[in-house]
């Protein structure tokens, strides 16, 4: 979401973050990833690659989820993706 003040200024209100959130996910080419058997060995392998450990926790099983269903390259423009070797990024 697009709320946080240092990142987005202004900041969307709650309510017009969720508002967008769902026009992203009622479009049919989304796919809600969500994990599945091999998730928990590739969240340890992400962990251990980027020595995660705080918020980078929660991009590590970003990574998992993505190298689970097959799904690359990742969209981002954050720069802590670039911390899991073998992860493929890609920027606007």
């Amino acid at each position: 979401m697009i709320t946080h003040p240092r990142l987005f200024d202004p900041p969307h209100a709650p309510r017009e973050a969720c508002e967008a959130l769902e026009r992203l996910l009622a479009s049919p080419s989304v796919a809600v990833l969500m994990p599945n058997e091999r998730f928990c060995g590739l969240l340890w392998e992400a962990v251990g690659q980027a020595e995660a450990g705080g918020n980078l926790t929660f991009d590590a099983q970003i990574v998992a989820l993505c190298r689970e269903a097959g799904a690359s390259p990742l969209l981002t423009e954050d720069r802590d993706f670039d911390r899991f070797p073998g992860f493929p990024t890609a920027r606007l």
